[in-house]
């Protein structure tokens, strides 16, 4: 399947509906990036709605980049004296990893 993506600010309930789930299943993913299948009306229809921005794959590649480089960032600087590795994972759970998106 071919993706589009775009850039919106998930307001809470009402911003996915059932219906959108159902029919476009949009994903999420870091810097307020979604991905929804690419040639849809219906997703079409969700993004004006939602006030989203189109973006192009490298456009949103860059935005989940940086994204993810800041959380990595702050977990990498989120030490606590005398903690072990494992300890920190407990506590913050894994160190946050690349993520490569879909045409």
């Amino acid at each position: 399947m071919a993706y589009k993506y775009c850039v919106a600010e998930n307001w809470g309930e009402g911003f996915i509906t059932n219906k959108d789930s159902r029919t476009i299943q949009p994903t999420e993913f870091p810097g307020n990036v979604w991905r929804v299948p690419a040639n849809n009306k219906d997703a079409n229809i969700w993004i004006v709605g939602v006030g989203g921005v189109n973006k192009t794959l490298s456009e949103a590649q860059a935005i989940v980049d940086a994204d993810i480089t800041t959380q990595q960032t702050n977990w990498d600087n989120s030490n606590l004296e005398g903690e072990t590795p494992e300890n920190k994972i407990i506590r913050l759970g894994e160190r946050p990893t690349t993520i490569t998106l879909e045409e």
